[in-house]
């Protein structure tokens, strides 16, 4: 009764998903697995369960993310934290990944590897994943995120190979990469709030906000990649719907060329890598 009560509930909320969310939420608060829920419909709800249960689904109902309710979510096969002061990771960005284990010959290689805007250090700590020896940095001006990423790189047992800093993108950085990944704020100022509610009310507006053309970010970043990024590096950037070009041209004119563009899963490009000139 109570699950069948907050799915009517979730899906006045216009919670597309609500049964399901309604199910996860549950589980949470049982530590039951899906599964074992559903074996068990009739299992009575102790005062606390019901109490715990209830504000879940008050704080759903209000559009808060799950991956905010649960304080996880699932990307690249790995479990992070995540809070309200990070990005939740989307299955879009591991397009990243992709692109940048494509660029690597030989995944033992001791790499370095730079992520910039780290949030929860998701990019970071999935190369780390993929290529054992390497270790790498990763940067924010969120003090609370970067607490995140170092909590998740301590769960994944990552923390000898990971180090996290406060800064400005590459402001005073003075060693150079091998590998440099971003996914920066890239949504224009004036459109943050006709975003979908999960995302224009509870993410942290700067992990979203490009400024008035989206591009603010990419325009730090080319800035910054001289010194930064190796000369025979890749420089791999998430971009939104529609921007592959406008920030192919940024990077042209630090010197830096598009060498491939990756589409997601809803056939947008994603995803370009950039190498220095030749």
């Amino acid at each position: 009764m109570a699950l069948q009560g907050a799915a009517r509930r979730l899906q006045a909320a216009g919670i597309d998903s609500a049964r399901l969310d309604a199910r996860l939420l549950l589980g949470a608060v049982l530590s039951l697995t899906a599964p074992r829920l559903i074996a068990h419909p009739d299992r009575t709800l102790t005062t606390n369960e019901q109490e715990r249960f209830r504000e879940l689904v008050d704080r759903r109902s209000r559009r808060q993310p799950m991956a905010q309710l649960l304080g996880r979510r699932e990307f690249w096969g790995l479990a992070f934290r995540v809070t309200p002061d990070t990005l939740d990771p989307r299955p879009d960005t591991e397009t990243l990944i992709e692109g940048a284990l494509a660029g690597v010959p030989d995944r033992s290689a001791p790499l370095r590897i730079l992520d910039l805007g780290t949030g929860t250090g998701c990019l970071l700590l999935s190369l780390l994943h993929e290529l054992p020896q390497a270790t790498g940095t990763g940067v924010d001006c969120s003090e609370a995120a970067l607490a995140v990423a170092r909590a998740n790189a301590a769960d994944l047992s990552f923390a000898d190979r990971a180090t996290f800093s406060r800064g400005n993108w590459t402001d005073g950085m003075d060693a150079t990469f091998d590998l440099v990944v971003s996914n920066p704020p890239y949504i224009p100022q004036a459109e943050i709030d006709g975003l979908m509610p999960e995302v224009a009310r509870h993410e942290p507006r700067l992990a979203l906000d490009g400024g008035a053309d989206g591009l603010d970010a990419y325009r730090a970043i080319a800035e910054g990649m001289r010194g930064v990024l190796s000369p025979d590096a890749h420089l791999l950037l998430e971009v939104g719907d529609g921007q592959g070009d406008s920030v192919a041209a940024i990077f042209a004119a630090a010197g830096l060329s598009c060498m491939d563009r990756r589409s997601d899963l809803t056939g947008r490009i994603r995803c370009l890598t950039l190498q220095w000139n030749r």
